[in-house]
């Protein structure tokens, strides 16, 4: 993350996203066997040897190298990107042909994994308060889970200690503060989901 300043002076914490180019790799319409309109974008350079013979033939037929990260976005507006609105494969989508200044947006990634952790942490329990009267290393114990005799189970969504992180997480109402059309780059008011280097889906 970085920061910057807005006119009235205020530090404003932001994320630098790298938001193409993308390249359009499919391109899907009701009228035909899809049913249903959508894009499909391709982003990142991958190697030929790492690709399937499948996406091989698919980025082919696109006329564009492989991809590393390929998402559909259904309803896409074409209308916004050309005059025309052209769907032709293999044309190349430049951040600020889709997104502007001001523009509120949803993030979608994969958050961090923080591997097998304890309800303290997980879920923010408290753990045991009075450390004394008999207590021992039991400060961040999860205590009882309510099962004897009946019910005689664990129900289902008890929070308990287990894995945690790596989960598909949805930042909504991120306002983008600038962009830099050369590098392709979107400066988001506040944090998006993941490690560094990691894909998002960036939606509107």
């Amino acid at each position: 993350m970085t920061s910057v300043f807005d006119d009235a002076g205020n530090n404003i914490a932001c994320t630098v996203i790298e938001a193409g180019p993308c390249v359009i790799t499919q391109v899907k319409t009701s009228d035909s066997n899809d049913g249903y309109d959508a894009v499909q974008l391709g982003y990142g350079e991958a190697k030929e040897k790492r690709t399937s013979n499948a996406l091989l033939s698919h980025f082919a037929n696109a006329k564009t190298t492989p991809k590393r990260k390929v998402v559909e976005f259904r309803d896409f507006d074409f209308a916004a990107l050309t005059a025309e609105g052209e769907k032709a494969l293999g044309s190349v989508i430049e951040v600020n042909e889709v997104f502007a200044e001001g523009d509120v947006v949803s993030v979608i990634g994969t958050s961090k994994g923080k591997g097998f952790q304890g309800v303290v942490k997980r879920h923010g329990f408290k753990g045991v308060n009075d450390a004394t009267h008999g207590q021992h290393n039991r400060q961040r114990a999860p205590g009882s889970i309510g099962a004897a005799s009946y019910p005689a189970k664990v129900f289902k969504g008890m929070r308990m200690a287990g894995r945690m992180g790596g989960d598909r997480v949805k930042m909504q109402g991120l306002e983008v503060i600038r962009i830099f059309p050369e590098k392709n780059l979107l400066l988001v008011k506040g944090a998006i989901p993941g490690h560094k280097g990691g894909f998002i889906i960036i939606e509107k």
